[in-house]
């Protein structure tokens, strides 16, 4: 099933592998038009490209869902699902609820900072054949957590609008949604149109057309990332269930053909037994094909000879999921520096994460977990630097100041301090 590698055939495989990040100039070229069209025509071109893209006919009138729509969406969701939707929704609130920032300033310091959150916010959410609820919860729920007065949700119409989809927005207290997807979303919700208003930051996944638009858009908005296809890491050693370990492997595999599914173990014999279960678990996928794609192109069982191995490839590919399924995971754990989200033991998989933990499942993928972290709080607040001096602390940094500014020539700097010091 997966190929086997030894540690030095991993790690030349993986060099060639590289980053796997959207650069296609024939998407970039499309997308910079549709945005050139959408600053210029606004609403014209975004009916028209809903048309073209989507198949549907919007307007000024039905662009927006009506209050009515939201509630009629919202009864058709059951309610065991919506029930599930509250209780995911609590884990999330009260995760993020431990990142907000604190402000340090009060007025006897000389300086310090706050923070605020953006003003307005867009959360951009998948359509088509599926429906991602799970996705509204994480985007939205830390921008509510954050403070943002406004937040709205585009997403693209198809021949109807997923319940579900709506259901998730309306429990996080988002009620301003629009039918409309694709790149020309992000340049509406980036520039503004007459129906839509820009917001300040834009989050959420969505296709290579959609990320390479959020990247385009970079700049006159704040973005959480631009996403590529969907990754799993799991370190695993003689202790762990091999059919748990195949099926979290299979549970990114399914995305889609590009999907990354990597296990990392000391263990020969787990790694064979991996493969057998993998194999059985296939068969059985609805989703087969597009996993079947996935594990032959992008995955693989490497051999490691111990766990300092193990973390070192853990590192070099700065997974977007990285599963920790070995007897002593917190000592491998303090070994950890790239990952966009761990999962520890044998009762902590990926989709746990995904879905109902708490932790957001928007994570830095394509090795940027290197220098980048996962959705949170802080995607939606700014910190704003505060200086606040007195007369006599000025004076006594006064020659400090002049002389550096003179030193680069800003002689208007430096006068700005003389003339408060005359006297």
């Amino acid at each position: 099933m997966l190929p086997i590698k030894n540690y030095i055939d991993a790690k030349k495989w993986l060099k060639e592998q590289g980053l796997k990040q959207f650069n296609s100039d024939t998407v970039t070229q499309t997308v910079k038009e549709i945005i050139f069209n959408v600053r210029q025509n606004k609403d014209a071109a975004l009916f028209a490209y809903t048309k073209q893209f989507d198949g549907c006919d919007i307007n000024a009138q039905n662009i927006r869902l009506t209050q009515e729509e939201i509630i009629n969406a919202v009864k058709q969701v059951p309610s065991n699902i919506l029930a599930a939707m509250r209780r995911a929704k609590d884990n999330i609130i009260t995760y993020h609820k431990r990142q907000l920032p604190k402000n340090d300033f009060t007025a006897d310091m000389q300086t310090g900072f706050i923070y605020r959150p953006v003003t307005r916010a867009g959360i951009y959410v998948p359509g088509g054949k599926a429906a991602y609820p799970s996705s509204v919860l994480m985007c939205a729920l830390p921008a509510v957590v954050a403070g943002v007065q406004e937040i709205v949700m585009v997403t693209p119409p198809g021949k109807y609008l997923n319940p579900l989809t709506i259901a998730a927005a309306y429990e996080c207290g988002v009620h301003e949604i629009y039918r409309v997807g694709g790149a020309q979303a992000i340049a509406a919700l980036a520039y503004g149109t007459e129906s839509i208003k820009r917001v300040d930051v834009i989050t959420g996944p969505g296709n290579i057309y959609v990320t390479t638009a959020k990247k385009e858009v970079y700049g006159s908005v704040g973005i959480d990332m631009l996403a590529g296809p969907s990754e799993i890491l799991i370190v695993a050693d003689n202790s762990a269930n091999p059919e748990y370990v195949a099926a979290d492997l299979l549970g990114q595999a399914e995305h889609d053909e590009l999907a990354q599914s990597i296990l990392l173990t000391t263990d020969k014999q787990l790694a064979l037994k991996v493969n057998d279960e993998l194999i059985k678990c296939l068969e059985k996928s609805p989703r087969k094909e597009i996993a079947r794609v996935s594990l032959k192109n992008n995955g693989a069982i490497v051999l490691c000879e111990n766990l300092e191995q193990t973390a070192e490839l853990c590192n070099l590919i700065a997974p977007e999921h990285l599963e920790i399924c070995v007897t002593e995971y917190e000592k491998l754990l303090k070994k950890v520096v790239n990952a966009g989200a761990v999962f520890l033991g044998n009762y902590s998989p990926e989709s746990l994460g995904d879905y109902y933990a708490g932790t957001n499942h928007v994570l830095p993928t394509g090795g940027t977990a290197r220098f980048s972290s996962g959705l949170g709080v802080d995607t939606y607040v700014k910190r704003i630097g505060i200086v606040n001096y007195s007369s006599r602390e000025l004076k006594a940094a006064a020659n400090d100041i002049i002389l550096l500014a003179e030193t680069e020539e800003l002689f208007a700097h430096a006068e700005s301090i003389k003339v408060r010091i005359k006297k």
